[in-house]
């Protein structure tokens, strides 16, 4: 005895079940900064942090001010330039600290004391 199914019995259809899975990964991947992986290993085995409402890679970017921005940017601290994703600008003192550093804290070797 053989049992037959139809495709009328399954609950999708083989194309919009396909069509569904691809938009579902275009909308997932479509919160990644700059551009989404173009396979689901990319996107599945790849680690992703959040910032506000956006998703990327931390072994490209990192979220700076509530931006994805890349791991090289730079910004000025008086005439020291820092790198935002590793480094932070204590204002106040005008000193570079690392970015797990609290700016109160006493200056470490670490620390480069930059001019205004």
């Amino acid at each position: 005895m053989s049992v037959a199914v139809h495709s009328s019995h399954l609950p999708f259809p083989f194309p919009t079940a396909v069509f569904a899975i691809f938009f579902i990964s275009r909308v997932l991947c479509s919160h990644r900064a700059p551009v989404a992986p173009m396979t689901p290993y990319l996107m599945l085995c790849q680690p992703h942090m959040r910032c506000g409402d956006k998703f990327y890679d931390p072994l490209q970017h990192c979220c700076y001010d509530d931006a994805v921005v890349p791991l090289a940017r730079t910004q000025r601290c008086g005439n020291c330039t820092f790198r935002v994703c590793f480094e932070q600008c204590c204002p106040w003192t005008f000193m570079v600290k690392l970015i797990n550093q609290n700016c109160d804290s006493a200056p470490t070797s670490d620390d480069r004391l930059c001019r205004r």
